[in-house]
């Protein structure tokens, strides 16, 4: 079996077995069916857990939809853990490469491909490095990242330590983006606490035993790292000059775009139980942290929550990039709504509080996976402390959790959709990573899930009477994916925002191509393209039902 599906949620979970409350509605006609293993995608994440309770053990794994070879169709990156043990086994430690076949079934492709990668790994961030056009992969790990370059006929080589990427530490999230506007993809990474095997603090849960500890019990919060692109392929570490290096955090998360619509790449950091980092591109080699002043570092009663998983989307389609950011049990999703730049906390007019505050949420999605018109959230979730007994969902996992998945409508206000986490089986893991793409080439969104020890699963889209639909490429001159592009799509009456973003959630990189879900109507009249250098071109009008392209200097000038 490729999950474990609690088919009667055993006599453990007893009132906690996630029915329904009194008064909900019924449950609606699953959304999505659970096929990793029927698709020959067969991944099992190991954290190398020990008595010791070593914290990186609780926190992976990652992983990434890419277009590998430039075929139209999306490949699989599954990162590996492995363990912490001196003498574990290369074979443990590596990641694993699949390749679609055209139709959404998958062959492992890993033996010589060069995209092993033995460390520790985190996560996943693609995006093409070195300006040739073809995607690469960088891997976050616990000590040195590594940089896998693309050489073209399902081969990678590693150029971490050519590229100067040598900064040893707990590396999360990722995110390549142009902040300097001058046509290379800059690099940003997250780290989350300054930690070693050696000084590993034990910690107690509430029950008494030995668990993993908060990154609170460290006092050691980490520095994010930013990197500089340089002509010559390599990248220079920016972090102190360029003001990043001048503010700790226990980074999780991070997604990047203009934020405030200055025409400049801002970068969102979800910190686990300190205020979020919301830095602020000055358009002259400089960030600054303004989350705070900007309504975006804590929640309503001023309180840091524990960020871990980010989304920037219009939720509420006035044209400005919002921010979810999800966190830990007993405490609610936060969704800041952004008016002009300025930012305040929504969560309970979205109606996420309820929803999501029962559970743990590490990695998010969000797209319009029935094609109604409104974007739609998917949360991974997972324990990071043991439960009660009574409240253990899965005696082979007492971290294990269902998913979540919220159904969007307009004004940005989102439902819980029954049953839980979309799948006909309740699927109860302990999840980290989502990434979402059209896996199976029908044009409706499908989700590839990691589960912290436990079998990864796809999610393949399956909503009755969905919408119609369109994805657009939107490239680069070399081909390579425009990202962080601000596309403008109107269509009939109504005018949305969608950007071209692979780098959100927690540990995940998604499909490059924007996937609008179009709802009745058969075309988008036209597409607004903001490059990031501040140039814009328009596209359009575009057919439903299919996958477009739109290049830099094919499109008509505004």
């Amino acid at each position: 079996m490729n999950a474990r599906p609690l088919a009667a949620c055993l006599a453990l979970a007893g009132a906690a077995c996630d029915r329904p409350p009194t008064g909900e509605a019924p449950a609606d006609p699953p959304w999505f069916e659970e096929s990793a293993h029927a698709r020959g995608l067969d991944f099992q994440h190991a954290s190398g857990h020990t008595a010791e309770h070593w914290m990186p053990e609780i926190v992976g794994g990652g992983g990434a939809l890419l277009d590998l070879e430039d075929d139209g169709d999306l490949d699989a990156y599954l990162v590996q853990s492995g363990s912490l043990e001196a003498d574990a086994s290369p074979a443990v430690l590596a990641n694993v490469l699949f390749e679609n076949d055209g139709s959404g079934y998958f062959r492992d492709v890993t033996a010589g491909s060069g995209a092993e990668d033995p460390r520790y790994g985190m996560g996943a961030a693609c995006g093409d490095a070195d300006g040739d056009g073809d995607t690469d992969l960088l891997v976050t790990n616990l000590g040195r990242n590594t940089l896998l370059r693309n050489e073209g006929g399902r081969r990678f080589a590693d150029v971490s330590v050519a590229s100067a990427l040598v900064e040893e530490g707990w590396n999360t999230s990722a995110a390549f983006f142009d902040y300097d506007r001058d046509g290379q993809l800059d690099l940003f990474v997250t780290r989350y606490v300054e930690w070693a095997k050696e000084s590993e603090t034990p910690c107690m849960n509430p029950l008494g035993q030995r668990d993993y500890c908060s990154p609170k019990s460290y006092k050691a919060p980490a520095r994010s790292l930013l990197y500089h692109a340089l002509s010559s392929g390599a990248f220079e570490n920016v972090s102190e000059r360029s003001g990043v290096a001048g503010e700790r955090g226990n980074g999780l998360g991070v997604a990047t775009g203009d934020l405030d619509c200055d025409g400049w790449l801002d970068v969102y950091v979800a910190n686990d139980g300190r205020p979020n980092h919301l830095w602020r591109n000055g358009g002259d080699g400089t960030f600054s942290n303004v989350a705070m002043r900007k309504g975006c570092a804590v929640d309503a009663n001023g309180l840091p929550k524990a960020g871990m998983g980010i989304v920037l989307s219009d939720l509420d389609d006035d044209l400005d990039l919002d921010v979810v950011v999800c966190n830990l049990r007993g405490e609610s999703d936060s969704y800041y709504r952004n008016d002009g730049g300025l930012f305040s906390d929504r969560t309970a007019t979205a109606a996420l509080g309820s929803a999501s505050k029962p559970f743990t949420r590490f990695g998010m999605a969000v797209g319009d996976f029935d094609q109604d018109g409104w974007l739609d959230l998917y949360e991974c979730n997972g324990r990071v402390e043991r439960p009660r007994e009574s409240e253990n969902l899965d005696p082979l996992d007492p971290y294990a959790e269902p998913n979540l998945l919220l159904r969007g409508s307009s004004g940005g206000k989102f439902a819980e959709v029954l049953p839980r986490g979309g799948t006909r089986a309740l699927l109860v893991e302990t999840s980290r990573a989502v990434a979402q793409g059209d896996v199976d080439g029908d044009g409706a969104l499908d989700l590839l899930v990691v589960n912290r020890d436990g079998p990864a699963q796809l999610l393949l889209n399956r909503v009755s009477g969905r919408g119609n639909w369109i994805l657009l490429r939107v490239r680069e001159k070399s081909g390579a994916d425009a990202l962080n592009a601000a596309l403008t799509l109107t269509i009939g009456p109504r005018t949305l925002r969608r950007d071209v973003l692979t780098a959100f959630g927690y540990l995940a990189s998604h499909d490059a191509r924007v996937h609008v879900g179009l709802g009745t109507a058969s075309a988008v009249d036209s597409v607004l393209v903001r490059w990031v250098d501040g140039t814009s071109e328009r596209f359009g009008p575009l057919a439903a039902g299919r996958v477009h392209e739109l290049r830099r200097g094919q499109g008509i000038p505004p």
